[in-house]
Formats: structure tokens, C-alpha cells, sequence
């Protein structure tokens, strides 16, 4: 493991000990293409609801299925490495899938965090987390801070 960038099994044993020794694991996930101000704020609020903040990337194919093919526009590593240098952010690792669902049934996390333009219906793996007796946390939207609407906007300059 390179620091706070691991593979999914290297976190899932770092959560296995933190979890023995009686810590809170908390999980969130995303693109975090173009990181922003919004991004900043999830992070920073997810970290508050635990002791250790695992951060799940969609890999570059991931990103490519669930936003097109003119994303990302920074390569998965270039992301891993912004994510990990964020204070609040303990351990990165990411995920091919278009969602984050295996990698939540492997980590089983105390606490599964999302932005508060999920419905909480509709976050994926709350079933996992909520069936191990854990509980999910939406953090508010805050409004403005999207890389889909940066993107936009640069694109009209």
C-alpha cells in the first residue's frame, strides 16, 4: 500500500483491526472529478461521524459508464492522490463498478455517508451497513458546488 492509497482487500484488513479495536469506520464514495468546494464539505462532515474516513474512488472506466465518455478529466490516480492528501481523508481505494456496492459488503462500514442530493432510499449498500446495524448520514447539498455544472460553465467562457 502506498500510504493512504490501497487496494480493496490491503483496506479491508486496516478496517478488520480498526473495528477490533472498537473505532468507528466510515465510508463515502464518488467520482471526485475535479475536486471542489462541495466535495471539501462532504469530506470534512463524513470524517466527524467516525474515527477512520475510507474514501472509495470510481475507477476511470467506472466514471466513464455512469458520466460518458468525455469523463473523467483527471485519470483515477491524479484523484486518488488529491483525495489522500485531504487531512479528514484516513485511507482511498477504488471501485469498477458503475456503484459502490461490493466494495461496502466487503469493508462492512460502521457508518455509510452520501450527499444530500441522495434520497436516502436510494444510496446504495444502506442495506449492508443498516442490516450490520450501522446507520447512514446524509450531509446537506450544498448548492452550487457540482463538477458537472464547473464543466458547464468553463465550456461557455
Amino acid at each position: 500500500m502506498r500510504g493512504k492509497i490501497g487496494k480493496l482487500h490491503e483496506i479491508k484488513t486496516i478496517v478488520a483491526k480498526a473495528r477490533r479495536e472498537g473505532r468507528a469506520v466510515v465510508f463515502t464514495n464518488g467520482c471526485f472529478d475535479l475536486l471542489h468546494r462541495g466535495h471539501l464539505h462532504l469530506l470534512r462532515e463524513a470524517k466527524k461521524c467516525g474515527d477512520i474516513l475510507v474514501v472509495a474512488l470510481n475507477s476511470d472506466s467506472s466514471v466513464k459508464k455512469i458520466k460518458g465518455a468525455n469523463r473523467p478529466i483527471l485519470p483515477q490516480s491524479e484523484r486518488a492522490q488529491l483525495i489522500a492528501a485531504l487531512e479528514m481523508v484516513d485511507y482511498v481505494t477504488w471501485f469498477d463498478d458503475p456503484d459502490p456496492y461490493e466494495v461496502i459488503k466487503e469493508l462492512k462500514p460502521d457508518v455509510l455517508v452520501k450527499g444530500g442530493d441522495w434520497p436516502k432510499d436510494k444510496i446504495v449498500g444502506a442495506d449492508i451497513v443498516e442490516g450490520h446495524g450501522g446507520r447512514i448520514a446524509v450531509i446537506p447539498y450544498l448548492q452550487g458546488y457540482s463538477t458537472t455544472q464547473i464543466i458547464e460553465r468553463m465550456c461557455k467562457k
